[in-house]
């Protein structure tokens, strides 16, 4: 039987490593087969995280707790879920574990900021997209702090939004696991969200783009009004600009994590992208879809003039068309 690894690049992920690196990690290899501009990375797979929290010799008791629990009862979820977190973030990486993530990091680059991601095998699936249940470290530099966020990912599997989104789904709490996404770190002057079919309106022809300065992680919080472009793909063009007022900015620190900025009067009402970098987006946001075969929506930012991809999920909430399609 072949040996599973502890971690994988996303060069060695496609589609069909889901069971391995959760729906995150699998759509980044699979975008990246495709040619598509997503900065490097590797997985810490599930595979790591079972032999992790099979080390924790409270998890069985855990996991029977967790099934007892009723999905209403939202104070004994949260009263397990906090135990849960606090036991794991004491356990130690098994060292086998933790050498594979540092050769792996090592290999990438020592020296670059990190984003490290959680990638739950229950999240963005085609009929399951439940974006934000898990953690995020962004701007992670070292060693030290690339494992700490790796062991803090695999805890927040056991979030109560987490908890509550496998038991409302029919999910075995057991049977979930997590992978970790460790990707080099666009510093970005714009980031946002695009949706290749306008959420909105369900228009399959439209689409949708939030953009605002710095890290998306402020427009994600809902910390800013972010500006809002409409692009009809049929002619590729810009049909409606409504400009948001974007207070604050989150920048990356020099010696790693991040930091809120007030944005000065003049940035706050200015619009953040412009009629060539709207159009762009809607053209790669397209060219994601074809590949997927459904409408997506994608986490995107902008360094240095260049477009980068940080994930792709499928939009869930749109109504199904008709089949067949009308003639008209």
């Amino acid at each position: 039987m072949k040996e599973i690894p502890y971690t994988l690049p996303f060069s060695k992920i496609s589609a069909a490593d889901l069971p391995l690196v959760g729906g995150k990690g699998a759509n980044l290899g699979e975008m990246l087969h495709a040619r598509f501009p997503v900065p490097p990375g590797f997985c810490v797979t599930t595979q790591a995280f079972r032999k992790f929290v099979a080390s924790c010799p409270q998890m069985e008791h855990f996991y029977a707790a967790l099934e007892r629990t009723s999905t209403d009862d939202l104070v004994a979820t949260r009263k397990i879920g906090e135990e849960i977190r606090q036991t794991l973030h004491a356990v130690p990486i098994p060292d086998d574990i933790a050498t594979a993530v540092r050769q792996s990091w090592l290999h990438l680059g020592p020296n670059d900021p990190y984003a490290v991601r959680s990638s739950a095998t229950a999240e963005d699936l085609p009929q399951a997209s439940f974006a934000g249940q898990q953690d995020t470290y962004l701007n992670v530099q070292g060693e030290t702090a690339v494992l700490d966020a790796v062991r803090r990912c695999w805890a927040s599997l056991f979030t109560d939004r987490a908890i509550l989104y496998r038991q409302q789904n029919g999910f075995s709490h057991e049977e979930v696991a997590l992978s970790v996404v460790v990707q080099q770190m666009v510093l970005p002057e714009i980031s946002g969200i695009l949706f290749t079919a306008d959420p909105v309106t369900q228009h399959r022809h439209i689409c949708s783009i939030d953009a605002s300065y710095g890290l998306g992680e402020a427009l994600v919080a809902g910390l800013v009004s972010a500006d809002l472009y409409r692009v009809d793909t049929r002619n590729n063009e810009l049909v409606e600009v409504k400009v948001g007022e974007k207070k604050l900015a989150i920048r990356p620190l020099p010696a790693g994590g991040t930091q809120q900025e007030v944005l000065s009067d003049d940035l706050r009402t200015a619009q953040v992208l412009t009629l060539e970098q709207a159009t762009a987006l809607a053209t790669l946001g397209k060219k994601i879809e074809a590949h997927y075969g459904r409408p997506q929506d994608i986490e995107w930012a902008i360094a240095q003039e260049k477009i980068y991809l940080l994930q792709t999920r499928p939009i869930t909430t749109l109504f199904p068309r008709p089949e067949p399609g009308p003639s008209d």
